[in-house]
């Protein structure tokens, strides 16, 4: 252990890193003492102590630069540390450090249980202890970035409280949640409405906040407690985070909706940016669009997905835009499809809606003659129903007759089981079709209504109703939607299709009404249509359309829209 101690010449070098320094305010002091027991122990002669509180993750710490410069000049020939990871926790360092093993500049690195020579494979257990130390870096960069990706989508934002909030204090580490600071958050509210009035601007707000209402800045060991900067409050009035929205990381494009209380509605943050004027923090881009996830490019079969676009004229005026494009994912030939605006898009399906669009007055006509041609109906249904009946007593009678014939042994065990199971198969089936055939008129009814309704009010609903609501009505209208060449195609439900004519034939006889005679009551319309013979022909094709299965066909899409 002692040899060539008398003529090789060491730095003792002790780092903290100042990333920790709570955890490490007496490291310092502990590696100098326990090295120069080391020291004395073995002999060894020691040129200097060095020590600095910098971290080791990237090169540039001045004390181990100028001792490794002092090295290569000669001045000393050993380093003496408490471990490798204490002299390096990059590859640029530690790098240097086998290079001047190498070249002979550099004798020895000790550690209180090491050695480290100019031998392979010393360098190798050096270069290895030293690796191992920035995988633990690199390990635990990647374990917090994922953390605090996970807090960001769990709605809690990933850094210090913004001004009017604060960490719960009682929260575990790791778990922290934002909430309401109890003194500051009324205050900060008040700098927002203050603002709002159009009365103030924002150097007078802060000087109220200030000033009258006492606003300090949190205090922390070595800062806080002073008034809000003005810089800070300009900062504060951009910040999305007061409505309810962040971006993390910042400058990424990724928003999160957070889950503290908003102090403002997102209105009145637009209205601020408005009042501000110049370049507005990002615009939270939320895949929030009416028809995403829905339609396919016609050319090439790619999803069609959509984004905004923010188009700020020359006298101020800020216009927004949403395109909806092919996304181009597929290989082999580009697609050419060009993009197109959600007014036009929004545009063909009232188009298409219109098509379909008919009035109370024909809503109620058609019900009207549908539940009289039903009521013929029901004379053939009863009928019906009476054989269906029959057929199931006669079907519960051969189910008793089997248990009979066992209990008399007639039958063994398994013709017994085998005869059972098809009487109970057909006694389901018949019970099945009892059930639907007595409420079969009702349930063509409803439906039917339930067509003529969404139909009669799915164009003002579409027009004026949030972005979910859009996306409904486009779905239940028909399924195989594409967009080519800047035109949505779309396969019409079957339920809807003679709807189209109802609205085509009623529309033409309620026009040639109106022009023989205004004003128009409403007997006088459903009187023209009860004399059309193509309008009976049409509303009984939306009757009928109803029995393909069962006598009738179950279509959930409409039932949202019936009573909504």
């Amino acid at each position: 252990m002692n040899e060539g101690n008398a003529t090789i010449e060491y730095y003792i070098y002790t780092r903290k890193s100042t990333e920790s320094e709570d955890k490490q305010v007496l490291s310092i002091d502990s590696q100098t003492d326990e090295l120069k027991k080391i020291a004395r122990d073995n002999k060894i002669r020691v040129k200097a102590i060095e020590s600095e509180a910098h971290s080791a993750k990237a090169p540039g710490r001045p004390v181990f630069n100028k001792m490794i410069k002092e090295i290569e000049a000669g001045k000393a020939q050993g380093l003496l540390v408490w471990h490798a990871n204490r002299l390096s926790r990059n590859s640029v360092d530690t790098g240097l450090i086998i290079y001047l093993l190498d070249i002979g500049k550099l004798k020895e690195v000790r550690t209180p249980g090491q050695i480290f020579r100019d031998n392979p494979n010393d360098k190798f257990l050096l270069n290895l202890f030293c690796s191992q130390a920035k995988l633990e870096n690199d390990s635990k960069g990647v374990d917090v970035k994922r953390g605090l990706k996970k807090k960001a989508e769990m709605g809690y934002l990933p850094s210090g409280a913004k001004a009017g909030y604060m960490n719960d204090p009682y929260a575990e580490k790791g778990n922290k949640r934002i909430k309401e600071d109890p003194v500051r958050f009324p205050i900060v509210k008040e700098m927002w409405r203050l603002l709002l009035t159009g009365v103030y601007r924002v150097p007078k707000v802060v000087d109220i906040a200030n000033n009258k209402l006492g606003y300090l800045t949190p205090k922390h060991k070595r800062i806080g407690g002073k008034p809000m900067a003005y810089s800070a409050a300009y900062v504060m009035f951009r910040d999305p985070f007061y409505y309810g929205m962040f971006e993390f990381p910042r400058k990424s494009g990724n928003w999160f909706r957070g889950r503290h209380k908003p102090m403002i509605t997102e209105e009145e943050f637009r209205k601020v940016q408005e009042m501000l004027g110049g370049a507005e923090n990002e615009r939270p881009h939320i895949h929030t669009f009416a028809f995403t996830g829905m339609i396919r490019c016609g050319e090439c079969g790619c999803m069609i997905t959509a984004e905004h676009k923010t188009k700020r004229q020359k006298n101020g005026n800020v216009h927004y835009y949403t395109y909806y494009h092919c996304t181009k994912r597929k290989r082999g030939p580009k697609c050419v499809q060009s993009v197109v605006q959600q007014n036009d898009l929004e545009g063909q399906i009232i188009a298409l809606l219109d098509q379909l669009d008919i009035s109370q007055e024909v809503h109620d006509f058609g019900m009207k003659w549908m539940r009289e041609q039903n009521a013929k109906d029901s004379v053939n249904t009863n009928a019906v129903l009476t054989n269906l009946q029959k057929d199931y007593k006669d079907c519960v009678a051969v189910v008793d007759g089997l248990i009979d014939m066992r209990a008399r042994e007639e039958l063994n065990k398994e013709d017994f089981q085998r005869r059972m199971e098809d009487a109970q198969k057909e006694k389901k089936r018949l019970e099945e079709l009892l059930a639907d055939t007595g409420d079969q008129i009702d349930k063509r009814i409803k439906f039917a209504n339930e067509a003529f309704e969404f139909v009669e009010h799915a164009m003002l609903k579409f027009k004026t109703g949030p972005w979910e609501k859009k996306k409904e009505i486009l779905s239940t209208l028909g399924s195989n939607l594409s967009l080519m060449d800047k035109k949505l195609s779309i396969s019409l439900e079957n339920s809807l299709v003679p709807m189209k004519t109802v609205s085509l034939v009623s529309n033409q006889v309620i026009a040639r009404v109106r022009t023989a005679k205004n004003p128009v009551n409403k007997t006088e319309i459903e009187q023209s249509l009860a004399r059309s013979q193509s309008m009976l022909r049409t509303v009984n094709n939306v009757r009928t359309i109803f029995e393909r299965q069962n006598g009738y066909i179950y279509i959930p899409d409409l039932r949202n829209y019936a009573h909504a």
